[in-house]
């Protein structure tokens, strides 16, 4: 044949030229590079075609297409008279003809019981083939029994099988396999069915029970494809239904829900494909980059407060919000056919409108919602009410999406709708439980229109793991939680306040609309809190509650922002605090409101170092409060009652209380208030230790009662010391969240870095603190004349974002100022702006370090040679030199 002849073209719908082929295959089929590079050439086809809007399904059959006939010419050609022998058949998606570019093609090759050995050779060289032109297959070979003697004990294994088609070979090897493996032989309908649920069931508890983080699997997460497999899995099985389409015929789906399912499933396969495409491999995961490159491929377009990166994934967590609703329905429709298929149970009332069934409420008549549209609400309250239910029953959770046009202005103006909703929130189970249910079903969007906007809406960055939406009912999860006695344990102080919240109802109305405003432009808190007015105002609350959730939704971050980016130590900041808040009843509910959002933005945010700082603030502010606001507590006496409570302890460890006040004449006044009692005392016992007063020191402490590690140091001190230490601090792979700076009269520094491990725990293996100690002991008793270089590297997802530097200064009082900056977090960002500050004569007395996300929001206590730094000239200059160092270091 030519040499210059195609193998692949994608003319009509034969991608396959199959003379050509055959040619080839009987020449030899040595130019294998040419093959590999016809499909490659053929995935350039399909991705152009995929691009100008070609229908998904053609891409897919127009693949398994050209793969079957090559699969089958290459099974004829290798294996010769075997080929008639022996079957070859299509497994899993290949089985299903759902074929993505680089997913696994499987094959299954049936052998006779009684194979003859002389066949492995030829199928050797068949597999090597394919091997060979760079197909990702998957095989197995197996006699008939081996294939039942698998599926008994295997499900994913019978799945497999279920879904097998003939390519080439004895098709009658492949009945056998299928009367082997039929329902009457092993895995009933039903045994099937409850299998299906728990592997569901079970790799949903992987995902967190839910399909709306940051990076969602296509394939495997809560509404992904696996989820719409399952549902076909279990037709086939019952119904020998080979598609979706054949679940209406059999009254399974209404012809809406099967536009609606097939439509999310074409939308899955093209973002799939796009995927792998993309990727160049058989990657399923929604990733940063990627998300935006399917963004501009979908026609996104970037709008006013919503990125084209967050309307695209909107779109895909609405879809998978479709999908995951259609499977709950499907399924609970399965459990009713299969394991109640004669359903003639006595059902047992619970009033007019509703009634129980094998444990699951059903309305008494399909009107009910028609007659009483209120009842779309109190469905719920009833779920709540009698934890006994299991759950709705199929028809009803229909007729619930088929009526939910009935909530509409009326409805919500109705006093027997705002009854039920503000009842629901008064109920002792059932809260968090019933709220999900009624986001998964619809009803929540349709009661609450501001929470409908921002359902799927999530936010481009690495600090917000979940959409708003699911956010919002984490929060109110992560509330009632605090309520629960068996998880007391967790947050002692939250359920010691909790026990003292008069009406919770209010707490969780907050920690619903805390983060409502969002999306709609301007400050989401202040948006947020007019929400929440309209809200408590249409349900009949008083004044003085309503105020209670209007000033918690606008001030839910001021507690956070306060703990993380002000000295909490400095008693003139609590004094401030204080008088925001003003009262003991808004210090509950803002601590509560606080942890359960942090808990509930991010799983890696609320670490023990940042719950122990908000507790130090809670108490420091409540006694603030209870002491009175017009009587602020004075640093020096602060620092004063620090100094007794070090002596009393060092006292108890045998430790003079005169040569602990001698040593003490050269420290700064700030250190003792900056230290509590405890810190000051083992810093001391350190020195005195050491015996002279001039031999550089370095200490480890594993401090779980302050949730990080502390690591103390006293050496000469010089410029670039801060960078130094943060360069060798964050080369071993620890976070600083804290640092505070003195400096004794004779110039020797005390500095005491507060570090986390990566993970977000403390240090406290003895190998690691010793490996810690003796790099920061080598590094700064000799330290590199060009800086220590940082060669981590940021995280694949942190290298997605760009964040511009922001430099800010604060006026906070006292000797220092406060400088805040923003910056994209990487290694050795501390390490740059320690060098920016000595070479400019900046020293620093303190600093506060927070990652949020993909952002490091640090600030920074700061005096160059004359102290407070006022003059708006140097602080330009020192903004300029900041954000050209970080931009070029960056780059």
């Amino acid at each position: 044949m030519s040499t210059t002849a195609p193998l692949l073209t994608a003319d009509d719908d034969t991608l396959l030229q199959e003379t050509e082929l055959q040619q080839w295959l009987a020449a030899g089929a040595t130019d294998r590079p040419r093959l590999r590079q016809a499909l490659r050439q053929l995935d350039r086809q399909q991705w152009a075609a995929l691009q100008q809007g070609v229908a998904i399904e053609q891409l897919m059959q127009a693949r398994v297409a050209h793969i079957d006939r090559l699969l089958s010419l290459a099974w004829e050609h290798f294996l010769g008279d075997w080929a008639a022998v022996l079957c070859l058949a299509a497994t899993g998606g290949y089985g299903r003809r759902e074929l993505q570019p680089h997913s696994d093609i499987d094959v299954l090759i049936l052998l006779p019981a009684e194979a003859d050995p002389e066949c492995m050779a030829p199928l050797e060289r068949f597999l090597t083939f394919l091997w060979d032109t760079g197909l990702q297959v998957g095989h197995s070979v197996r006699t008939v029994a081996e294939c039942a003697e698998m599926a008994s004990t295997d499900l994913t294994v019978m799945c497999n099988l279920l879904e097998s088609r003939a390519l080439d070979g004895d098709r009658h090897l492949l009945e056998a396999m299928r009367a082997a493996t039929s329902p009457r032989r092993m895995w009933n309908s039903q045994a099937f069915f409850a299998g299906k649920v728990a592997e569901q069931n079970a790799r949903h508890h992987k995902f967190q029970d839910t399909g709306y983080q940051l990076e969602p699997n296509v394939k495997e997460s809560p509404g992904g494809l696996r989820d719409i497999q399952t549902i076909g899995w279990v037709a086939k099985r019952h119904f020998q239904a080979e598609t979706l389409h054949e679940l209406r015929e059999h009254g399974f789906l209404t012809e809406r829900e099967l536009r609606s399912l097939v439509d999310s499933q074409q939308f899955l396969w093209r973002v799939r494909w796009a995927l792998h495409m993309l990727t160049g491999r058989r990657e399923d995961r929604l990733l940063f980059d990627v998300q935006l490159k399917l963004a501009g491929l979908f026609g996104y377009c970037d709008q006013d407060n919503n990125l084209a990166v967050e309307q695209f994934m909107q779109h895909y967590y609405r879809t998978v919000t479709r999908i995951s609703r259609l499977n709950e329905l499907l399924l609970q429709l399965f459990d009713e056919t299969l394991l109640h298929p004669d359903d003639h149970a006595t059902p047992i009332p619970l009033n007019a409108r509703f009634q129980l069934r094998h444990g699951h409420i059903e309305v008494t008549r399909p009107d009910v919602f028609r007659r009483s549209p209120f009842a779309l609400l109190e469905i719920f309250l009833l779920l709540m009410e009698h934890q006994e239910i299991q759950g709705v029953r199929a028809a009803t959770i229909r007729l619930i999406r088929q009526h939910r046009y009935l909530i509409d202005g009326p409805f919500r103006d109705d006093i027997r709708a705002r009854s039920l909703f503000m009842e629901m929130l008064n109920q002792p189970h059932g809260i968090t439980h019933e709220l999900r249910r009624m986001n998964r079903y619809g009803i929540l969007a349709r009661y609450l229109p501001e929470f409908g906007a921002l359902v799927g809406r999530m936010q481009f960055d690495l600090f917000h793991a979940y959409t708003v939406d699911q956010h919002l009912l984490f929060v109110v999860r992560n509330l009632r939680r605090i309520t629960v006695p068996e998880f007391a344990h967790e947050y002692p102080l939250c359920s010691e306040i909790v026990e003292r919240i008069p009406k919770r109802e209010l707490l969780y109305i907050a920690g619903l609309y805390h983060d409502m405003g969002k999306g709609r432009g301007g400050d989401h808190s202040d948006v947020g809190g007019q929400l929440a007015s309209d809200f408590c105002c249409r349900h009949g609350l008083g004044e003085r509650d309503t105020e209670l959730v209007v000033w918690l939704v606008r001030n839910h971050l001021l507690m956070s922002m306060t703990a993380q980016r002000r000295d909490i130590s400095d008693p003139q900041e609590i004094h401030a605090f204080a008088r925001k808040v003003r009262t003991r009843l808004r210090l509950d509910h803002l601590f509560l409101l606080t942890v359960a959002d942090m808990r509930g933005t991010n799983p890696a945010l609320l670490t023990d170092w940042k719950f122990r700082l908000l507790s130090q603030l809670y108490h420091t502010t409540r006694e603030a409060i209870e002491r009175g606001l017009d009587r602020p507590l004075d640093a020096a006496l602060v620092a004063a009652e620090n100094r007794e409570e070090a002596l009393a302890q060092l006292a108890r460890g045998g430790v003079d209380r005169g040569r602990a006040q001698a040593l003490w004449d050269g420290f700064p006044e700030a250190y003792f208030l900056r230290h509590q009692g405890d810190e000051i005392a083992w810093q001391t016992r350190a020195l005195l230790l050491a015996g002279r007063p001039h031999v550089p020191v370095i200490q480890l402490r594993p401090d779980n009662d302050r949730g990080s590690t502390a690591i103390f140091l006293y050496l000469p001190d010089r410029d670039y010391l801060f960078g130094l230490i943060s360069a060798v601090l964050c080369q071993l792979g620890l976070t600083i969240q804290d640092a505070r700076i003195s400096s004794t009269a004779d110039g020797w520094a005390l500095d005491t870095f507060m570090v986390l491990e990566q993970n977000g725990c403390f240090v406290n293996d003895h190998h690691r603190l010793q490996e810690i100690r003796e790099q920061l002991t080598r590094i700064l008793d000799n330290p590199p004349v060009d800086g220590f270089l940082v060669t981590r590297r940021s995280s694949r997802q942190a290298r997605v974002f760009h964040t511009p530097p922001q430099i800010h200064f604060r006026d906070d009082p006292g000797p220092h100022t406060a400088m805040e900056l923003i910056a994209a977090d990487r290694p050795g960002l501390l390490s740059c702006v320690g060098q920016m500050f000595a070479r400019h004569g900046i020293r620093v007395h303190a600093a506060k370090i927070a990652t949020i996300g993909e952002r490091a929001e640090d600030v920074f206590w700061i005096t160059d040679a004359q102290g407070r730094i006022d003059d708006p000239t140097i602080r330009a200059t020192l903004t300029a030199v900041l954000t050209e160092a970080l931009n070029d270091s960056s780059g």
